[in-house]
């Protein structure tokens, strides 16, 4: 037989002499304590995760261990390569932990407006410069872009600890509908599926699409599949492909509180190899 003792609330007046002298009783109202939530610093836990003040009482915030254990100074993870051939000059910086920061200019602006969206809609800070030989073609610059970005992606992911890893979005744009997945795996594959109707968009060759995202994985270590569910415009088609891929790209770059800062992986690492 158990017996339950149930847990009693005993109140004492403040003149109670169980009550030490020196213990004073705050008289603000508790709601006040609650909104000057807002104002108080952030701490970054050691894991990448924000802990954050929230403006609201109610809102339950969850870290992966307790704030003893994880308050400390993180290194943002960023990404910074330069990389010089004789056909082009490319500089590149990323932040993964960004806010939609675009500072692009290629020398290809439909390239430069497919870069303000993977910032935008994967909340990444993106900068790059370029200048190439596009007297000759787009193809140089395009490529070399992608590897660059690749290779800073690689270098901002680290070690891999405690991200989702895997990534999945589907993004309409009127009539386009894509979809990607991607696995930041530590093994380069591109499986690419899109049926861009014309050749050209603006002076962009759309061939560069695929060229490009290949490029990206080789660099990055990442494995991506690209599917068109739907779409006729080439515009449309290809934007909801950067914009698909931004989101799948944010999801699995992000952190996993239950995960605890461990390796996503069975095998206990992620790499190239």
């Amino acid at each position: 037989m158990e017996l339950v003792a149930a847990l009693r609330l005993v109140y004492h007046p403040t003149s109670s002499p169980m009550l030490k002298s020196r213990v004073k009783i705050s008289q603000r109202p508790l709601a006040s304590t609650l909104t000057s939530f807002a104002q108080r610093p952030i701490f970054s836990l050691n894991h990448g995760l924000l802990l954050r003040m929230s403006e609201d009482p109610h809102r339950v915030i969850s870290c992966p261990a307790s704030l003893e254990e994880n308050v400390s100074t993180i290194n943002a993870r960023i990404g910074e390569v330069k990389r010089v051939t004789k056909e082009t000059n490319v500089s590149v910086k990323i932040n993964l932990d960004g806010s939609g920061i675009a500072e692009n200019n290629t020398g290809i602006p439909f390239l430069d407006h497919m870069l303000d969206q993977l910032a935008s809609h994967g909340l990444l800070d993106v900068h790059v410069k370029a200048t190439g030989d596009i007297h000759i073609d787009d193809h140089h610059t395009n490529e070399d872009v992608a590897l660059a970005i690749g290779t800073a992606f690689l270098q901002a992911l680290g070690d891999r600890k405690g991200i989702n890893r895997f990534g999945d979005f589907s993004a309409p744009l009127d009539e386009a509908l894509i979809h990607v997945v991607l696995d930041l795996s530590g093994r380069p594959h591109l499986s690419y599926d899109l049926q861009i109707p014309t050749q050209r968009v603006g002076t962009y060759d759309t061939q560069l699409v695929e060229h490009f995202f290949q490029s990206l994985v080789n660099t990055s270590g990442m494995t991506l599949h690209i599917r068109q569910l739907s779409g006729r415009n080439s515009h449309h088609i290809i934007e909801a492909t950067f914009k698909a891929f931004a989101r799948a790209l944010r999801q699995a770059t992000e952190y996993d509180p239950r995960r605890r800062g461990t390796i996503p992986s069975s095998k206990g690492v992620l790499s190239r190899s």
